[in-house]
């Protein structure tokens, strides 16, 4: 097998066991087995939901962060603190210098894995929940 290949299974199988993990905390949290079959399916539903929304929330924001949308932010706060700085003003920059010298050094990262992870149990979750409502609703 390739490297490559190899870096991409490992990346989808630690978001595979986070969100894993974050399926069964919710189910936990629950009480799985404490009630019947209708109110199991549906606390396992909103397992699989609540994991594949928060993975696909998490991997846009990542995605978001990398292309530099949340530099004014830091620019500002920047800017903030440098105010209270005796001389601080003298080491002012423009935004678009300040913009350029944090993307340059910002590497591409390839984000997918956890994108696909979350659409994949979110797909399941919708799934159950459909099941779940025919069946009992």
């Amino acid at each position: 097998m390739k490297p490559e290949n190899k870096l991409l299974l490992k990346k989808y199988l630690i978001c595979f066991g986070i969100a894993s993990a974050i399926v069964f905390a919710v189910i936990a949290i629950n009480g799985f087995f404490t009630d019947s079959i209708s109110v199991n399916l549906g606390i396992f539903s909103d397992a699989f939901f609540v994991s594949g929304i928060l993975f696909i929330l998490f991997g846009g924001m990542l995605y978001v962060s990398g292309e530099g949308a949340l530099l004014g932010i830091g620019f500002v706060l920047r800017n903030i603190v440098l105010a209270f700085i005796p001389m601080g003003r003298a080491r002012h920059e423009v935004y678009a210098d300040y913009r350029a010298r944090k993307l340059e050094g910002a590497k591409n990262r390839k984000l997918g894995t956890i994108f696909v992870t979350g659409l994949v149990f979110l797909a399941v979750g919708l799934t159950l929940t459909v099941i779940w409502s025919c069946l009992y609703y």
